[in-house]
């Protein structure tokens, strides 16, 4: 088999395509907030994240690889937020005590985004980032456009949130 007979598949190349757009923001910003222990938007959800198929497929390989125990406490916040009203809500992938995902390998394309795209003129980030943008201090930043990643996401199969395909693979004999 030839390189040229490997084909990537579509998640694999957003993945890449959005690792360039991230490192690229933090080689020509140092001080970028967004990173390896900050936890500000996991704590903060308005939603229950939503992914497509592919993206539940890739994110089921990391969770499949956690130890059973950890995997039964997810199951259990993943279990508490399908009834929850109260907003912001609190990611169930995240290790509250250290403040990191995980399975940040495999988080969804939301969670790579956040804070290095935007949205027609509208960020999407936290409050920290955009005071600093407001402040001037990002002026020179080339975000990420998050209308061409959601239109890509659109190919990558239905979408649901993160609780009903949990909620699914469960039944499916994967129980926690």
């Amino acid at each position: 088999m030839t390189s040229s007979d490997l084909q990537i598949s579509p998640l694999v190349q957003l993945h890449a395509d959005i690792e360039t757009r991230v490192r690229a923001i933090r080689d020509n910003h140092r001080d970028w907030l967004c990173r390896m222990g900050c936890d500000g938007c996991c704590r903060r959800l308005a939603e229950v994240p939503r992914l497509t198929s592919a993206e539940w497929e890739w994110l089921k390989e990391g969770l499949a690889a956690l130890p059973s125990e950890l995997l039964r406490e997810i199951g259990r916040d993943i279990a508490a937020l399908a009834g929850q009203s109260v907003r912001p809500i609190v990611c169930p992938l995240l290790d509250r005590s250290a403040g990191s995902c995980r399975v940040y390998a495999h988080r969804p394309v939301a969670c790579r985004t956040y804070g290095f795209y935007v949205q027609r003129g509208l960020g999407l980030y936290c409050k920290d980032i955009e005071s600093r943008v407001a402040e001037g201090a990002w002026s020179d930043v080339v975000w990420g456009n998050q209308d061409a990643v959601d239109r890509r996401l659109q190919g990558l199969g239905e979408t649901h949130e993160l609780t009903e395909w949990f909620c699914r693979w469960q039944k499916d004999g994967n129980e926690t």
